[in-house]
């Protein structure tokens, strides 16, 4: 669903239970175009978990590749 920036300020209790209860999402817009959006609980935790476990793929394939460097290592060409 979609609602613009006047709508949501008139009808927030309304969306916060949409979302909340019937785990819709809201996407508001200004000027007709997606700006934010509102989700469930729900919802974030699994974008965040999702967004974890991509952090970690990417952490263990940057340490396979060659040329890495260790944080101590790092430290001292920097002088930290």
């Amino acid at each position: 669903m979609n609602m613009n920036v006047v709508e949501i300020r008139n009808n927030l209790a309304d969306a916060i239970n949409r979302v909340a209860y019937a785990g819709e999402r809201i996407i508001l817009e200004r000027r007709g175009k997606g700006v934010v959006a509102l989700v469930s609980m729900d919802d974030l935790a699994l974008l965040e978990e999702m967004e974890n476990r991509s952090d970690i793929r990417a952490a263990k394939k940057a340490l396979k590749e060659k040329g890495g460097v260790t944080l101590n290592e790092f430290k001292k060409k920097h002088g930290l």
